[in-house]
C-alpha cells in the first residue's frame, strides 16, 4: 500500500467514459474520510497513465470505454503496477465481462446500481486483498466457465491438503475469512495461513485466481 494508505487513508482512481457518472463516483468515493480520489480518467489509455503517475491503491474502472477497454487497462495495471487494485464497476451484466475482467487479473466486480456506502466498502475490501464479487456475478462466473468447456487444471490443486481444498471451495462460495473460520471451527488466523497456502500452491495472484482455479478444476460449481 502507499504511504497515505499506510496512514488509514486509501489512494483511488477512477476510470468512465461519461463524464457525469464519473464525477458521480469519484465524489461518492471521495465522501469517505478513508479515500482519496488523486486522479479521474476517460478511457483506458488516461487509466494506465494515471495509475502510472499517482500509484493508487485501487483503481476503479469501467469496461468500456475509448481506446482501451477496462479489460485491457487492467491487464496493464496488473502487469506494470502489481501494487494497485482493480474494482471493476459497469453497468453491462454480461457473462464474457465478468469472467474476462476476473483473469485480467480484477479483485472485485460490482454493477453500478451498487449503493454508495457499498461501493466505499467494497473499496476499501479490495484494497486489504480481498476478492469482491456480487452474488450475481459469482453466478454468472460459474455458468461462464461451465459454457466456456472443461479447460486443463491447474496443476497445483492435487498438492492441495484436504483442509485447503475445503477452505478454497468456500471461498468460492464468497464467504469471507470470518465466515470460513467459523463454518470449520477454526480460528481467522487459521484460515488465512490456509489461504495463502492456496495461493502459492496454485500460483494464484489473489483469492479471485483462486476461486477461478478452483471452478475450472471442477472443485465447486
Amino acid at each position: 500500500m502507499s504511504p497515505d494508505a499506510e496512514a488509514g487513508r486509501l489512494r483511488v482512481v477512477v476510470a468512465d467514459d461519461q463524464p457525469v457518472v464519473l464525477a458521480g463516483i469519484a465524489a461518492m468515493i471521495g465522501a469517505d474520510p478513508g479515500l482519496e480520489v488523486v486522479a479521474t480518467a476517460g478511457d483506458g489509455v488516461e487509466l494506465v497513465r494515471a495509475v502510472a503517475r499517482h500509484a493508487p491503491d485501487v483503481a476503479v474502472v469501467d469496461i468500456r470505454m475509448p481506446r482501451m477497454d477496462g479489460i485491457g487497462a487492467t491487464e496493464r495495471i496488473v502487469r506494470d503496477h502489481p501494487g494497485t487494485r482493480v474494482l471493476i464497476l459497469t453497468t453491462f451484466d454480461l457473462d464474457a465481462y465478468v469472467y474476462d475482467a476476473l483473469l485480467a487479473g480484477a479483485s472485485g466486480f460490482l454493477l453500478k446500481d451498487v449503493r454508495a456506502a457499498r461501493l466505499v466498502e467494497a473499496v476499501h475490501l479490495v484494497a486489504e486483498g480481498s476478492m469482491l464479487l456480487g452474488p450475481s456475478a459469482t453466478r454468472r462466473l460459474v455458468a461462464d466457465v461451465a459454457q466456456r468447456g472443461s479447460r486443463v487444471a491447474n496443476p497445483g490443486i492435487a498438492e492441495l491438503s484436504d483442509r485447503e481444498r475445503e477452505v478454497l471451495e468456500a471461498l468460492a462460495r464468497g464467504l469471507s475469512n470470518v465466515e470460513i473460520a467459523a463454518e470449520l471451527v477454526v480460528s481467522e488466523n487459521t484460515v488465512k495461513t490456509h489461504v495463502s497456502q492456496i495461493l502459492r500452491k496454485l500460483g494464484c495472484r489473489d483469492r479471485v485466481q483462486a476461486v477461478i482455479a478452483a471452478y475450472e478444476a471442477g472443485l465447486v460449481g
